[in-house]
């Protein structure tokens, strides 16, 4: 290794450090009362190498924000893309929607979520940026993939983004909902439930999409 790939990864690291430190004062102090200063004191770094990192505080907000949702984005390209060889379209869409139920009622996805959402009037922009960074991405991607489903006539469907939200819309309709109201503890759904809301999604799903000869 060199000494360039050393500090690289030191780099990362430290950069690592400093966003884990800031989702936790975020979360608990919200975005007008977090501050710098914390963020660097519960990094263990100085304010000077947080500023190196992260020109502002609305930059180191944004970088958590779109790092969250690139990585619910990236569970369902892999989720997605079995959908495209599979054979069984009811059963690779219920493995999707319980992997994305999974993804979006962690707690801490929950709470920032929560949080993003307090501050969209003040900071329009960082909305803007959770949901063209993470949810649009996602409609995107199971837009795509809805669409060669039909194409293969595994779905029927004339607005294949239309079906995406529909999609999604029955799956975190319930759970989304009632932990943003009960507060992120009640994102703690036992598998059980999980998969009984996964399996009524695709269900009601598939009822009003699924091929027309029947699957």
């Amino acid at each position: 290794m060199t000494d360039i790939d050393g500090e690289a990864g030191r780099t990362a690291r430290k950069r690592g450090q400093i966003a884990e430190a800031a989702m936790a004062v975020f979360l608990r102090n919200g975005y007008v009362g977090a501050s710098m200063d914390e963020v660097a004191a519960l990094a263990g770094a100085s304010k000077q190498t947080v500023y190196k990192h992260f020109t502002d505080k609305k930059q180191l907000f944004t970088h958590i924000v779109l790092a969250t949702t690139a990585e619910v984005d990236a569970l369902v390209k892999v989720v997605a893309a079995t959908l495209d060889e599979g054979d069984d379209p009811a059963k690779d869409l219920r493995r999707l929607a319980r992997a994305f139920l999974d993804a979006l009622l962690r707690p801490e996805v929950l709470r920032l979520r929560r949080l993003v959402i307090a501050e969209a009037d003040r900071f329009p922009e960082l909305g803007r940026a959770w949901y063209e960074g993470g949810f649009e991405r996602v409609l995107t991607t199971l837009t795509t993939c809805f669409e060669r489903l039909a194409a293969r006539g595994r779905l029927s469907l004339d607005d294949a983004g239309l079906a995406a939200d529909h999609l999604v819309g029955l799956l975190l309709w319930i759970p989304v909902n009632r932990a943003m109201f009960y507060g992120s503890e009640a994102g703690d759904v036992a598998d059980a439930e999980r998969d009984r809301l996964a399996d009524a999604a695709v269900a009601a799903f598939l009822r009003a999409y699924g091929p027309a000869d029947g699957p």
